[in-house]
């Protein structure tokens, strides 16, 4: 029998993917999440004071969500129990709960770890709450996406969000050496090849175990690869961006805050790093028009004309010609002066428009288009602008009620020189980081 299962491959541990292999057997070989079980880190904190609270792993996968919260299960003598939200409903929670509760009355608490769990609705949320709080499971959830956003307050309320970083360079180069170890051979990459293969997995450890995975199976007996040829040997993976959560807003807030800060080169590089990652161009053209009126206003009016143009002219031409529109548009937006005076004076008066309510106009801007309106006072006094000197009369218009209104003041800042400055500046920096 056992040679049955020799063939098959199911005692050998070399027929597991080396990530799996890999996996840390104790918190201290966990890379890349120091912030969290460094000395002062808050789980290694929590564990020193024996009290493990409910938990949300929020991060981008492949660094090390699972492995972590199995490791926290041996480090607190709990029962380690996993289930996945994609594949678990209400009866499946019911049969975890179950048994956890039988656990607790033989003296053995559980922890729950629920993989991708803001795929779960809030019904099925809500049902934790009871068995959270009576201490039947300790809940570790793991969770790609912003849990503001994708949790309900309630679950929040009772949980510890913890924030998992994407793996660093030296995270990662780290974790290659200690494939080398597992495997018994040096990578066969030249030092360029090995840095390209770090930056291909994208601050996501698993990833780059199973690209190093890759190199190792297709390298011939004393080939090295460099990094054209690693390119042939595996296919480089998209950027991690998620065009309808996090990586999306992060992004055009990226591109928001370049633009505002008229820095052309950032906003380039956030720009594109969208379209790279399959984004709309037409969703970038709508937010370079809330950015027009937003940041530059009335200090240059011809940057919302400019960005409608450039949308009409995407429009007209497609990808990927028509994407030098965009360009064109964020770089002019970066330049342009900046102002925020006309956003700034719309929020003001919305706020008195929604405190102040339904006050009607001063009498003598209105018409008087009847006898009896006429006589009610409406258009007395009313001076015509254009029969003024200088076409101005200085007239009130606010309701009699509220009294004249300041919104709108202007702000731009001698843009003409303070560009100079700024640009000059952009220049001197990127010759400090060596033209890069």
């Amino acid at each position: 029998m056992s040679d049955l299962f020799s063939v098959n491959g199911m005692d050998q541990l070399e027929d597991r993917p080396l990530a799996d292999r890999m996996r840390p057997r104790v918190l201290e070989d966990v890379v890349g999440q120091g912030h969290l079980l460094g000395e002062s880190g808050i789980l290694s904190r929590m564990l020193r004071s024996g009290s493990l609270g409910s938990l949300i792993f929020w991060g981008p996968p492949g660094t090390g969500k699972t492995t972590v919260a199995r490791l926290l299960a041996d480090a607190t003598d709990l029962e380690f129990e996993q289930i996945s939200a994609i594949f678990s409903g209400v009866a499946d929670l019911k049969k975890c709960f179950e048994r956890a509760k039988g656990r607790k009355i033989s003296g053995k608490r559980t922890l729950l770890f629920v993989d991708e769990i803001h795929r779960f609705n809030r019904a099925q949320l809500d049902s934790f709450l009871p068995v959270m709080e009576d201490g039947t499971i300790t809940l570790v959830g793991a969770t790609t996406e912003n849990p503001s956003f994708e949790l309900n307050a309630a679950l929040l309320s009772r949980s510890h969000v913890l924030t998992f970083h994407s793996l660093d360079e030296d995270a990662l180069i780290d974790l290659l050496k200690r494939a080398e170890e597992v495997m018994g051979r040096a990578l066969p990459l030249d030092e360029d090849a090995r840095l390209s293969l770090v930056r291909m997995a994208d601050g996501d450890g698993r990833s780059a175990l199973t690209l190093a995975e890759d190199v190792w199976r297709t390298a011939g007996d004393d080939e090295v690869f460099d990094t054209e040829r690693l390119a042939e040997v595996v296919q480089r993976r998209a950027p991690i961006y998620d065009k309808t959560k996090d990586g999306h807003y992060n992004l055009i807030s990226a591109l928001h805050k370049s633009i505002r800060g008229s820095d052309p080169d950032a906003a380039l590089y956030w720009m594109c790093r969208m379209l790279e990652g399959g984004e709309d161009p037409l969703y970038i053209l709508r937010r370079l028009t809330v950015m027009a009126s937003e940041d530059i206003g009335m200090a240059d009016p011809n940057a919302l004309v400019l960005v409608n143009a450039a949308r009409h002219a995407f429009q007209l031409v497609g990808s990927p010609e028509g994407e030098y529109a965009l360009a064109q548009a964020a770089v002019y937006l970066a330049t342009a002066p900046k102002s925020n005076a006309s956003y700034l004076a719309y929020k003001a008066a919305r706020m008195d428009a929604r405190e102040h309510g339904s006050l009607v106009p001063p009498k003598h801007i209105l018409n008087a288009p009847t006898t009896l309106m006429k006589k009610m006072g409406y258009g007395e006094s009313y001076r015509y602008d254009h029969d003024e000197p200088d076409a101005f009369s200085g007239q009130d218009y606010f309701p009699e009620k509220m009294g004249r209104q300041s919104y709108y003041e202007p702000n731009a800042r001698g843009f003409e020189r303070d560009i100079q400055k700024r640009l000059s500046y952009w220049d001197r920096l990127r010759k400090e980081r060596g033209g890069h």
